[in-house]
């Protein structure tokens, strides 16, 4: 006899319990990013409770300013023409099923509630494995995809991020303070290329000018680590070991592999300025059990994210691709 609803319900109840609950960090195991930033609520974190997009003011470098004496006029004006990006919400599921075919294989109590937590488990790996792939997408991956860092880093001057495109930003100065930002030069790695990446999307000297994040691939991120443990010039990362991830710590970022990370590609990021934006009713809820209709006896259930990652300063991040 398969587990009633009732008796469904209890048995997920218990699986997502905030104590002791099996469920607690299954969603960030295999992305340190959500990890870091989603997670632990690090950087660039918003919990919007609406709307039809996600509202982000854009933090700049700098406004109309400089020196006056007696008698001059002082502007007033807003040196950019916009003051916020706007990201789409987009929304990710996880589903769990549980056939009647399968219960039967199930003889007995514990055997169902194996078989239940089982499936849940894989709710929770298939969102977060959503999530993560999206992260690294570049413009026009999918209207109903998160937003990449590729998009973000994408150097297409008409291709809008964040419904804004680089040329449709341009400060007094001629700069544009929406620029993405690509190197596609395709170097060869070595301990400088991080120092490099890192200037180039400095945003000015000082604490949280510069990124604090480097992603990239495991083949990259290795060789990166057999090089500088040679020279002894770096430590263990301190946010990834203590996330349960491999990194490193140099010249103050955070160095690490990451699967789902393109080939060829590394990733300079400020994590000040960027991040998640997490709907407060869409943060990994689950809906409760239901029949599947028209089927015999199978029930499933899904679990919901409701959110997008989000920028408020898109030159605060570089990419290098065709590295080897």
């Amino acid at each position: 006899m398969s587990l009633t609803f009732g008796e469904l319900e209890a048995v997920t109840t218990d699986y997502f319990a905030a104590e002791n609950g099996k469920a607690v960090d299954i969603y960030f195991y295999t992305s340190f990013l959500m990890e870091y930033l989603m997670k632990q609520k690090k950087g660039l974190y918003m919990t919007p409770d609406g709307g039809d997009y996600i509202r982000v003011p854009l933090e700049y470098d700098g406004q109309e300013g400089g020196f006056y004496a007696r008698g001059d006029t002082v502007s007033s004006d807003d040196r950019e023409s916009v003051n916020a990006a706007r990201f789409a919400w987009r929304h990710a599921y996880g589903n769990a099923s549980i056939y009647r075919i399968d219960t039967l294989k199930n003889s007995g109590l514990e055997q169902e509630i194996d078989l239940v937590e089982q499936r849940l488990a894989g709710a929770q790996k298939t969102v977060a494995k959503v999530i993560a792939e999206s992260t690294f997408d570049d413009a026009g991956a999918g209207s109903t995809r998160w937003g990449g860092l590729r998009a973000c880093c994408n150097e297409t001057s008409a291709t809008a991020y964040g419904d804004i495109a680089e040329d449709d930003l341009v400060a007094a100065d001629g700069t544009k303070p929406w620029e993405g930002k690509t190197n596609s030069t395709g170097y060869v790695i070595s301990p400088n290329l991080l120092r490099t990446g890192r200037s180039a999307a400095k945003v000015r000297d000082g604490k949280f000018g510069k990124p604090d994040l480097v992603i990239t691939t495991e083949t990259l991120w290795n060789k990166w680590a057999d090089m500088l443990q040679a020279q002894q010039r770096f430590t263990d990362g301190k946010e990834t070991v203590k996330a349960g991830f491999t990194g490193f710590y140099f010249d103050g970022m955070e160095v690490y592999p990451d699967d789902y990370c393109p080939s060829g590609y590394a990733f300079w990021v400020n994590s000040k300025h960027y991040g998640y934006a997490v709907h407060k009713r869409g943060n990994f809820v689950r809906e409760k059990w239901m029949k599947i209709p028209d089927s015999p006896g199978d029930k499933s259930m899904k679990i919901y994210v409701d959110g997008n990652t989000i920028c408020n300063n898109r030159k605060a991040q570089q990419a290098y691709s065709g590295l080897s």
